[in-house]
């Protein structure tokens, strides 16, 4: 190449990056300014080499996207929607719980080489379709193509994490910023868990941290700071791993808090405190299966009698039926009533049903409450609780006045539930030895805050009312029924995951699984033996703790960062203009 005048020209990105917008951004400074989107540190050393050799360095390091297969932005899409997409195996039905701790590397290593904060930015958003798409593929049948919409609305809560990855681990990180990688990319995932878990958003499913519901140590770290904490133990791994793979100066670093974290679990297993066991409860679940064609919901309620009567003389407790096991239609006549107390006569225990149907609550309300009821051997106790966190479209629409379309293209509901106002806690008769149990229907049972007030207020057994009928050949019902294995270990308590048509299941106190599970193609009744506990966890006592510490760590991050700007001195007023040859600045040759 030969040179006139004695001038270099400028302008141009000199690795002739061919990712989408680099010409661009190199032309305005972006793709080679220090001070890009990673090419800082975090740990305030300022500009002295921590990251800091330009963009494509900083954010990128070796292997930057600007070669490769991953030039193509199609490419780099389709590889940040599939990476999104792995963690899906680590929950049941796949179950591959030990993948959890690996398989985010893929998509941490992808949003590492970005070559600007727009690139890491949408590597974070298409990672996020692909993990939602892949988690709930099972709302397929009901949402059609609804889902892809939810996916990439939803998706864009990873966008604001792409360029907390792509700032934390670009370029080579110093020993300081591989320890705030490692709080802080956990913490950014645990806000967006957050967020995700409000109820208008589908609720807390999928969280990272229920894959791990049958690890005794995760299990063991769920009672101390609930899913939350597992959650920030998982990605904290998963950041380790990455940075181990990425680059050679932060493997020394990263292998330390990869032992720091196996060290903090072996801590809390050993010191955390233990529910006390005081003794079983026998309770019943029955689960007629699934019963479809005319007159399903009225044979569904014979089969449930059926199977309830078997139980009479094997001493249990409390028989407990599945979320809407009495149709709207069967409830409205008092021959129910008397059918429901004979049998609660023969077995001798109370039963717990479930009945959607159109009523009115204490307040007054009147409309459709899917409600659980205590029937004794009298009929209904008066013990009742209705729902209060609905399933959206499923059990009301909405903005309806907006949406109520929906209900012409999918299974949304004709008509809005209404909601219960209170969580209740139910007391069972003395020859059941007053034992006290907390309800919950359907989804509920994803809400680690519910399952807490229903303990701080007294519930020895958490109870779950579900029907996942609908969902039947899906991975759907073992990721509800593996909820129930958290809830129990949060609180220290048993809980029992009743359904129609399965997976029924139940847990002890420590979230172990007790007895056999009856699978989506049982028709029968179970009786288990729980183990009773006293005591509390500190997830208990202590509550969400674990978001509160990733907000404080973020808050930290957003000072840090803003005192580093504030220091920063201002740029200098722009020097003439390069020239070349033949006199047009910035365009050689030209």
């Amino acid at each position: 190449m030969r040179i006139r005048g004695g001038r270099l020209p400028i302008g141009r990105n000199p690795a002739g990056a061919s990712d989408e917008g680099a010409s661009d951004e190199a032309a305005s400074g972006e793709g080679t300014s220090a001070e890009g989107a990673a090419g800082e540190g975090t740990s305030g050393e300022g500009g002295s080499g921590d990251g800091g050799s330009g963009d494509g360095q900083a954010a990128g390091g070796r292997g930057s996207a600007g070669t490769g297969t991953l030039s193509s932005p199609w490419a780099r899409g389709a590889a940040a929607l599939l990476a999104g997409a792995l963690p899906a195996l680590a929950f049941p039905a796949p179950g591959l719980w030990w993948f959890a701790y690996v398989a985010l590397v893929p998509w941490l290593l992808l949003i590492r080489t970005a070559h600007s904060p727009r690139r890491a930015a949408l590597d974070g958003w298409i990672g996020g379709i692909g993990f939602i798409i892949a988690v709930h593929h099972w709302l397929v049948p009901s949402l059609h193509v609804f889902i892809v919409l939810l996916a990439a609305l939803l998706g864009l809560l990873w966008a604001p994490w792409g360029l907390l990855v792509s700032r934390l681990l670009g370029g080579s990180p110093s020993a300081s910023r591989a320890v705030a990688a490692v709080v802080v990319v956990p913490s950014g995932w645990l806000m967006i868990e957050l967020v995700r878990s409000w109820e208008g958003l589908g609720g807390p499913w999928g969280l990272l941290g229920a894959s791990q519901w049958e690890v005794a140590p995760a299990l063991r770290v769920a009672s101390v700071g609930g899913v939350w904490l597992v959650s920030l133990l998982v990605l904290a791994v998963n950041t380790g791993a990455a940075l181990l793979v990425a680059d050679r100066a932060a493997r020394t670093t990263a292998g330390v808090l990869l032992v720091v974290c196996a060290l903090s679990v072996a801590a809390m297993w050993a010191w955390a405190p233990r529910p006390t066991d005081t003794g079983t409860v026998r309770i019943a679940v029955v689960q007629p299966g699934v019963v479809e064609g005319p007159g399903s919901v009225a044979r569904r309620f014979d089969r449930g009698e059926e199977l309830t009567r078997s139980l009479a003389g094997r001493g249990v407790d409390l028989v407990v039926w599945g979320e809407s096991s009495i149709g709207a239609g069967a409830w409205e006549r008092p021959e129910t009533a008397r059918r429901l107390a004979e049998l609660s006569r023969r077995v001798g225990a109370d039963l717990l049903v479930n009945v959607d149907a159109r009523q009115t609550d204490g307040s007054g309300r009147s409309g459709i409450f899917k409600s659980a009821v205590l029937v004794g051997p009298d009929g209904p106790t008066g013990d009742r609780y209705d729902k209060m966190r609905l399933v959206p479209f499923g059990e009301y629409v909405p903005a309806r006045s907006l949406l109520g379309w929906a209900t012409s293209v999918g299974k949304a509901a004709g008509e809005d539930r209404l909601r219960g106002d209170r969580q209740v806690v139910m007391t069972l008769p003395d020859g059941a030895r007053g034992l006290r149990i907390g309800p919950l229907v359907c989804f509920e049972s994803a809400f680690p805050d519910m399952s807490r007030r229903l303990v701080r207020d007294g519930a020895q057994v958490i109870v779950a009312q579900s029907a996942t009928s609908t969902f039947q050949d899906s991975w759907a019902p073992a990721q509800h029924a593996s909820l129930g294995a958290l809830r129990a270990a949060e609180n220290g308590r048993p809980m029992v995951h009743a359904t129609l048509t399965g997976i029924s299941a139940a847990y002890g106190p420590r979230g172990e699984r007790v007895g056999s599970p009856l699978g989506t193609d049982a028709s029968a009744a179970e009786v288990f033996d729980l183990p009773l506990a006293r005591g509390s966890t500190l997830y208990g006592r202590l509550g969400d703790w674990p978001v509160y510490g990733a907000l404080a760590a973020l808050a930290v991050l957003c000072a840090v960062e803003g005192l580093r700007a504030l220091r920063r001195p201002a740029p200098g007023p722009p020097g003439p203009p390069a020239r070349t040859a033949h006199g047009s600045p910035g365009r050689p040759g030209r």
